[in-house]
């Protein structure tokens, strides 16, 4: 394995068509054991960044490495079996099936006996899904479809996981269990990479950050020196510094 970062984005140009690009040039990287954020206002780029990452964007120029790997252009489900996780911020369940399901589906590629283990594991993390276990995942609302989608996400113990708005839905209660369970993988080695708009909440619960506006990098570091920048909630956020904006985000 490389020594380098676990992931690396340099000098992105990715977008939903050719010549139209919504990242021009986005550069970031993430450490093995590293909670790293993406923040910034609305249409910034944040979640084509991870997207992109993830092969569900087109790159259309620069690379994606995973631990030196080139990874670029490479397809999610490669991905996944290369030990990248990604739970995206909707559509992140199978409706019709019962979270043991959907828990089961998420432990596919590993034997069952393994699989049946992690769901264990994870049924203590989240008593709600075991408690619903014969439910179907349609029902639930959207802060317990989004526990289910990380969840399922967990179960292989990705090397890199990648999270866009995990905590979208969630009550301040769940979002912070959440949290610690994002701290909890990082801890145990895995480079996390996540999108967040609840700007505070997530730079609170990461190593560094990255704040993009229209599709470029426009400031980085430790996440605690960003979070008592008083310029970024006003400038890059389009928030008045006397003022609370959605999500709790001052």
């Amino acid at each position: 394995m490389n020594g380098g970062p676990a992931l690396e984005a340099i000098d992105v140009v990715a977008g939903y068509a050719p010549d139209l690009p919504i990242l021009h040039g986005v550069s970031a990287h993430v450490e093995a054991g590293e909670v790293v954020s993406v923040i910034g206002p609305n249409g910034a780029g944040k979640s084509t960044l991870v997207k992109a990452i993830a092969g569900l964007v087109e790159v259309t120029s620069g690379a994606v490495r995973l631990h030196g790997r080139d990874i670029t252009g490479r397809r999610a489900h490669r991905l996944a079996a290369e030990g990248v996780g990604f739970v995206p911020q909707s559509e992140n369940v199978f409706a019709t099936l019962t979270i043991h399901e959907n828990l089961i589906m998420g432990g596919a590629p590993m034997p069952k006996s393994v699989a049946m283990e992690r769901i264990r594991e994870i049924y203590g993390m989240y008593p709600v899904l075991q408690e619903r276990m014969h439910e179907k995942a349609g029902v639930l609302s959207g802060g317990q479809r989004q526990i289910l989608a990380v969840a399922r996400a967990l179960l292989t113990k990705p090397r890199l996981m990648l999270l866009d708005e995990p905590t979208a839905g969630l009550s301040p209660t769940a979002a912070g269990e959440l949290f610690d369970v994002v701290r909890g993988l990082s801890e145990r080695g895995a480079a996390v990479l996540m999108v967040e708009q609840n700007a505070k909440a997530a730079l609170r619960n990461s190593d560094r950050g990255y704040v993009l506006a229209e599709g470029r990098n426009r400031l980085d570091g430790l996440a605690s020196v960003l979070l008592s920048d008083e310029e970024i909630g006003e400038i890059f956020l389009g928030q008045r510094r006397d003022a609370v904006g959605p999500g709790g985000v001052e």
